[in-house]
């Protein structure tokens, strides 16, 4: 992503910029500190749009990676990666017994975190989002840990 979790930024017309406005104080978003949230966005869109084809680029060879272990891994959209997530469910036959364990296990076991509990098109749902804290090392220690809890393979 552009590094920037807790800033954003709305670009639009004058009557779009009034309805966002609208909808964020609905939301509860009419704190005082907006501005300086607001300059984090603005930092990683100045800094940071560039080096996203390489999150992207990341995100694309996870997916595809993830299919050449198992068919078994059920990529959401067959697999087609339009930006820097990916969502997956684990194979029926998985060594691991949930998602939320085989989660924990990656945090603690290879220091990669993901997310479950997305639940799409009928299947219980990992998420990965890949961001400029991870490099090319980070996909393949996560393939590995992947591999070896879900099939018993690799290191």
């Amino acid at each position: 992503g552009l590094g920037a979790p807790l800033g954003s930024l709305v670009v639009g017309s004058t009557e779009t910029m009034t309805l966002a406005k609208r909808a964020r104080k609905h939301c509860g978003g009419g704190m005082r500190q907006v501005g300086v949230v607001a300059s984090m966005g603005m930092y990683a869109l100045l800094h940071n749009v560039d080096r996203l084809q390489h999150d992207h680029e990341r995100a694309t060879r996870f997916a595809a990676e993830l299919q050449r272990l198992d068919d078994g891994f059920r990529l959401l959209r067959n697999g087609k990666v339009d930006t820097n997530m990916v969502y997956f469910a684990i194979p029926e036959h998985s060594l691991v017994e949930s998602q939320d364990k085989l989660c924990s296990r990656m945090e603690v076991e290879y220091d990669v975190r993901m997310w479950g509990g997305y639940r799409m098109g009928g299947r219980d749902m990992i998420r990965v989002v890949t961001h400029m804290g991870v490099d090319d090392e980070g996909i393949d220690r996560a393939l590995d840990g992947i591999s070896n809890i879900c099939l018993g393979r690799g290191g």
